[in-house]
This record gives C-alpha cells, structure tokens and sequence, in this order.
C-alpha cells in the first residue's frame, strides 16, 4: 500500500478500543505467572502429605518449566494457523482444567501428569498475549499498554509468595490450584465478548523438524539447568544434557534457515531493536527471578519469618512497581526507550549494590527501603524496553518475534537462577570456612559450647555465612546490571512508529463486534501496488488526450473499498 492510501486508511478508520482486551490479557498473563511462584510457597507441604522425598517433589516445578520450552515455540504457528484469539482461549481452558485436575491430585504422579495439562495452556497464554496486544494498541499508546500488561510480569512474582503463603499456611496447598478455575471461566467468558478476532493463515505447514529439534534442545537444556544444582554441575547427566541442548539447537538453526515456512523465523534477529532488547529483557528476567527465589529464602531461613510474613514485606515494594510501570510507559511514549531505560537500569544497580550488605540483624526496614529502589527502578526500565522489542517490526512477524521473546525470558529465568545457585554455593562455603576457622579458637577456649551450645553456634554461623554469600551474588548482578545500561543506550531515543497501524493495514486482527474495532474489509491485506507501464505513444490519428483506464490500480480500488465500508 502507498504511502498515501496508508495515511487515508489511517485516518479514516475507526481506533481499535484496546482497553477491555487488554485487560483480558492482563489478567491471563497475571495467572500463569503467578502459579509458578505460587506453587514454590507449597513444594514442602505437598512433600510431606505426599510422603515423597525432596528430590521427587521438586519435578512439581521442573515438570512444568521443561513443558514450557516444548509448547512456547509452537505459538506463533498457533497463532497464524488458528488465530491469536481462538489460541487463547483455548489455553485459558486448558489452564483452568489443568489446575482443577492438580488440586484433585490423589498422588505425586497424578499431580506431575496434571501439571503437564496446566503448562500447555500456562506456556502459550504468555506469548500469545504478547503478539495480540502489539496487534491491537496503537503506536502513540503501546508504552502505556505495556505498563499495564507488565504488572503480569513484574507483579505477579512477588504477590505469589505472599498469597501461597496464606494459603498453605491457614487453608489448604490445594486451593493454590482450585483458585484458578473461577478466575480462567470468567476470563473465558470476557475474552469471548471483547477479544477482537485474528486471522487464519490457512495452508500453512508446521514445520516438523524445527519443532522436534527447538523442543528438543530446550527441554535438554532446561532440565539441565534445573537439576545441575542437585546432579553436580560437572556429572555426566549435566554435561551429556547440555552437548544435547546445543547440537539439537545448532541443528534447529539451520533447518530454520533452509525451510521456505520456519517454525520461528530466526530472521527476526536482523531487526536491531529487537535484538537489543532481547538481550536486556534475558539479563534483567535472569537477575530478576533468581533474586525474588534467594529473598524469601533469606527472609524465612535467614530471620526465621514464616512464608506469609515474608510475602508481606514483598508486598510494598511489588505495589511500587505496579505504581511505576504506566509511568514509564507514558515516558516511553514520549520519550522513546533509550533514557528511561537506561536510567532504570542504575536505578536497579543502585538498589542492588545497597543490598550487598544484607545480613540477618540487617532491620527489616531498610531492607524494604533497598528493595523499593530496586523494584522501583525495574519499573522504569523493564517496560519501555519490552515495548521497544517488537514496535515497527511488520505485522507478519509479530507471532513469531513473540515466541522467540518468551523462549528467552523461560530460558533466561531458569539459566539466571542456576548459575546464582551456583554461586550462591561457592560463596557460602568459602564464608563458612572463612567464618568457621576464625572462631576454632574461641570454641576451643569456651567450654561452653558443646552440645546444646555447638548446634547453636553452627547455625549462627551457617545463617552468616548464607547472608555473606547473597551480599557476594548481589553485587555481582549490580555489576552486571549496570553494564546493561550502556547497551540500553543502543535503543531508540524516540517512539518507533509503525507497530500498531501497520499490523491494522497488513493483516491484523478482526473485531468481534462494531464495538470492539474496525470492518474486516478495512484491515484486510491490500494487493501490492504494481510497478508503472511504460507511457504508449499515442495514435498518429488521434491527437486528442488518451482516456483513464477503467480498471483502477490496486491500491486505489483498495482505499476506495475501505472509503465505501467506512461510508456504510
């Protein structure tokens, strides 16, 4: 389409409303995150009502990640080939049936088989979410759009240890699953009524080779980063999982490279705000997930709080975000990604910097204070950098950018918490060492601490030396952070036009009723303009000027089909 009829069509076409939708999409998002955070609270309840031993029980939580790194690539072939708005609700059935199934739960293995169910439609709500909003919000609000669609991904880790808490704690661990039945049949029904309908690409193929290898490499890879901790990180398991992991992933590469109809088209990569911004959004999901698993495992063991009372002190600096998140997404909206993304980013650094010096007689409220600048700065940066990913990328991509963006923040997210369990590790021992050598001579001095007196004195010091290594690892992923500033400075320092309208004008979505958007015949693809024919002489007998073809170009019999529905 012209440069002119794309400005007439935009124009004159009615504003899709986004609100009500993206509020449906909101709360979807909202749910399948928060069950992962939810169900870490309830691992040692459902451990010991099970009378499973703590490695079995933890395939709760792993089962569900590795089903992540097999449905995720699939969505954006989901989403082209049945539509963005019947995947979704298909996956909000399946999450809420999952979760019904995982609270009936008779045993360990019945949970496990449920919870396969439940990440079907946990793994693909996300990413298909993501392309519906960049399909229905335009350009000059999707930095607002992103604030409100990010308290999915911000706030939600740090409300789940506070609501499984309570649950596990005055109810039952089961109604962390029967809590989502009624929150998916209500979200059901509201994204029956409001979503806009998507369109099929019919006839496309599914690319079976790419998605045997992708889903093959990310589960190997996955599993290893789950279990390197437990297995050993040098054992052959781990080791084996990770050469598995990257030939199956070198592999999808290059199929993905020689196949006319991809799974994930790795084209995507050329666009360079997507590339950066992919990159910040891994590190920043990598520091983030890993840092709010260590916290209230710090809170609980460290100042022996109980689960619910650790939520609470997570509660204000979560609210803070959720506070600041449609603040920066109208920054972004004038400004571009580039400062209020790099500024966030010495923002968390700041934070996480205060926080190296955390130990268990650090007051509980200056911990609270570290952790809002920190939250607070996670704000500003996250969502301006998730709006930039994907904005000005053409409509036919957005699907497939989406999966590729989700598969990188589930393989971020757990690589981020193993290479800091890692650390975490290493830390602690050479504390304990440090600490347990220095105080030889007073036990040997004092006879007092045998006994009674010798389990109190190791617990002292195993409690200081955890908080010594969690100050080590919070300062490393300063550092780190902090580096991630100079490359947001690589994004653009202006709104990228084009997101929204284009995929409106090149294929985007189809409302389900007047109320909810345009006509199907406005956004319906318009046939590309063809180039001019060489001017023809005219007749030697006729001097007169030559008549205008009745068969009106493309483009033109494209604006005046959009003019006539508009009319109508």
């Amino acid at each position: 389409m012209s440069r002119e009829a794309r400005a007439h069509v935009e124009a004159d076409a009615k504003p899709v409303r986004w609100g009500l939708p993206l509020t449906v999409l909101v709360v979807g998002m909202f749910m399948s995150i928060l069950d992962t955070d939810i169900v870490n609270v309830a691992v040692p309840t459902m451990q010991r009502d099970f009378g499973a031993t703590t490695d079995q029980v933890q395939w709760v939580a792993t089962i569900y990640t590795l089903m992540l790194g097999i449905v995720v690539p699939a969505s954006g072939w989901l989403g082209d080939r049945y539509g963005l708005d019947r995947i979704y609700n298909i996956a909000l059935v399946a999450f809420a049936a999952g979760s019904a199934l995982c609270g009936v739960a008779w045993s360990l293995n019945s949970l496990l088989f449920f919870r396969v169910v439940q990440a079907i439609g946990g793994g693909l709500m996300p990413a298909v979410s993501m392309a519906m909003l960049y399909k229905i919000v335009p350009p000059q609000r999707l930095g607002v759009a992103m604030g409100l669609f990010g308290l999915g991904v911000l706030f939600a880790p740090t409300v789940g240890p506070t609501v499984g808490g309570y649950l596990v704690e005055y109810v039952n661990w089961r109604l962390i699953f029967y809590i989502n039945v009624p929150i998916g049949a209500l979200g059901l029904i509201a994204a029956l009524m409001v979503l806009p309908r998507f369109p099929k690409i019919v006839g496309q193929r599914f690319d079976v080779a790419g998605f045997l290898t992708v889903s093959t490499g990310l589960f190997a890879l996955l599993l290893a980063l789950s279990k390197g901790a437990d297995w050993g990180w040098s054992s052959y398991r781990v080791l084996g999982l990770f050469a598995i992991g990257a030939l199956c992933l070198a592999i999808f590469a290059v199929v993905e490279l020689s196949v006319s109809e991809p799974l994930i088209d790795v084209h995507v990569f050329r666009y360079p705000n997507f590339t950066n911004s992919l990159a910040l959004i891994s590190f920043l999901m990598a520091g983030l997930f890993g840092l709010y698993f260590y916290i209230p495992l710090f809170l609980q063991e460290g100042e022996g709080l109980g689960a619910l009372q650790a939520g609470l002190l997570l509660l204000l600096p979560a609210l803070l975000t959720g506070l600041t998140m449609p603040f920066a997404g109208k920054v972004y909206d004038k400004v571009g990604a580039r400062w209020p993304a790099a500024v966030g980013c010495l923002v968390v650094a700041y934070g996480t910097y205060l926080m190296r010096n955390v130990t268990p007689d650090t007051p509980r409220g200056t911990l609270v204070l570290w952790m809002c600048v920190r939250n607070f700065g996670m704000g500003i940066a996250f969502m301006p950098i998730m709006a930039s990913s994907m904005a000005g990328m053409p409509a036919a991509e957005v699907n497939r950018a989406s999966a590729v963006s989700n598969i990188a923040q589930r393989v971020s997210s757990a690589f981020g918490l193993a290479v800091m369990t890692s650390l975490l590790t290493t830390q602690m021992a050479q504390q304990y060492s440090s600490r347990a050598s220095l105080s030889v001579a007073g036990m040997a001095a004092d006879p007092h601490l045998s006994g009674p007196g010798m389990l109190g004195w190791h617990g002292a010091v195993q409690t200081a030396a955890f908080g010594g290594g969690l100050g080590d690892l919070f300062l490393v992923t300063a550092g780190g952070t902090a580096l991630c500033a100079l490359l947001a400075l690589l994004l653009p320092n202006k709104p990228v036009e084009g997101g929204a309208m284009m995929a409106m004008m090149e294929g985007g979505p189809a409302p389900a009723s007047e109320a909810a958007g345009v006509d199907a015949a406005v956004v319906a693809p318009a046939a590309p303009e063809p180039e001019p024919e060489p001017a023809q002489a005219p007749p030697p007998r006729r001097r007169t000027a030559p008549r205008r073809s009745p068969a009106a170009p493309p483009v033109a019999a494209a604006v005046a089909t959009t003019e006539s529905r508009l009319s109508s």
